[in-house]
């Protein structure tokens, strides 16, 4: 399907990419006022516009009706829900009869896991429609309250979106390179396939947090080393090239411990990027573990200038942050929120010789949580 190919989400795709979507795609069409698809419905495919026009929009109140954009050939609609499988965060309608190619959402993600082009694209433009929602967005709340919660939220889930965004460009461009190896391509591959599901665990992370509940919660049995082998070697690479150093003080414990390892890994990625921050990208941050009764404790410690006595008292409130410019205070209430329903605790202090430390301790396999 032609369509396919004007669309830039699709630019560069591979042609043998390209046709096997065009093989699955599903042609339908709209009348004017039709809806194509309703806030709350389930996520099962992204729809590519071919002919005329549609617009997205949401209620904020029963009788207040938000429309957030208009789309016309070529361009592309419910890939949110595609990431996070999510139910559909808007609704769609057709602002004049319209030819829309629909695409199921298995074979985007299939796309999405096999191509480091697409991986990019997509996740270029969803933050690029992040982007131009908070303006269009603050533009209408310029004389509210609202407008200052609404623009740091809005820079902190830019802000945390850098660093994988960045790692995704950086692959991509080696897998391209005319002289990279097949091993040199397999590595680039999972390293996007890893913040690809970085990014999507973000997006969910930061979803539920606005809605005040995590709902469901399935831990797995999982050897805490085992863990956090995997996490430690990505950190270690993204730590290196911005000029830290990330020890451990000895081997984690190969404990069991009850986990969501997905939502975890987002505390230990938040913990280090924060001290590579404090520290200004140069100096060394180290890992200890303790196991002790019913628990295992993690530090993180840094040799930055420490946590600063204003902050201390609010540090893992939402929206509470001191000397960072790009901080929204986000990210460590999103921890707490994740350790504590995990049975855990966390907190944070100075150490004397100087630096942050973050300690965080999780129940083991069979401990009560309680105790």
């Amino acid at each position: 399907m032609f369509w396919l190919a004007q669309c830039t989400l699709f630019d560069q795709l591979p042609a043998a990419e390209l046709q096997a979507l065009a093989q699955v795609a599903e042609l339908r069409e709209y009348a004017t006022g039709d809806v194509v698809f309703q806030e709350g419905d389930p996520g099962d495919g992204l729809y590519v516009i071919g002919e005329g026009q549609v617009q997205a929009s949401f209620l904020v109140t029963p009788n207040d009706l938000r429309v957030l954009s208009r789309f016309g050939p070529g361009g592309f609609v419910g890939e949110m829900a595609v990431i996070d499988t999510h139910p559909r965060s808007a609704t769609v309608t057709a602002v004049q009869a319209s030819r829309l190619a629909f695409l199921p959402s298995p074979a985007v993600r299939m796309t999405l896991e096999r191509s480091p082009v697409f991986a990019s694209n997509l996740t270029r433009e969803v933050v690029q429609r992040m982007r131009e929602f908070t303006q269009t967005y603050t533009r209408e709340v310029v004389q509210a309250e609202r407008l200052a919660l609404v623009g740091r939220f809005a820079r902190s889930i830019v802000h945390d979106f850098k660093n994988p965004l960045n790692i995704i460009g950086i692959s991509a461009e080696m897998m391209c390179l005319p002289n990279s190896t097949g091993e040199a391509r397999t590595t680039a591959r999972q390293r996007i396939r890893r913040q690809v599901d970085r990014l999507s665990n973000m997006i969910n992370e930061l979803l539920e947090f606005t809605r005040g509940s995590t709902g469901t919660k399935v831990l797995a049995r999982v050897p805490y080393d085992q863990f956090l082998r995997p996490i430690l070697e990505e950190l270690g690479q993204e730590t290196e090239a911005r000029g830290v150093r990330l020890n451990q003080a000895g081997p984690p414990p190969a404990v069991p411990v009850m986990m969501d390892p997905r939502r975890l890994s987002h505390v230990l990625h938040n913990l280090i990027n924060n001290a590579c921050e404090a520290m200004a990208n140069c100096g060394t941050v180290q890992l200890r573990y303790e196991e002790r009764a019913g628990e295992v404790l993690t530090e993180v410690q840094d040799t930055g200038p420490g946590i600063a006595e204003a902050i201390g008292p609010r540090l893992f409130e939402a929206f509470a942050t001191y000397g960072k410019a790009s901080g929204t205070g986000l990210g460590l209430s999103i921890c707490k929120r994740i350790i504590e329903d995990h049975g855990g605790w966390i907190e944070a202090r100075n150490a004397p010789e100087g630096g942050a430390v973050f300690a965080f301790a999780l129940p083991l396999a069979g401990a009560n949580p309680a105790a």
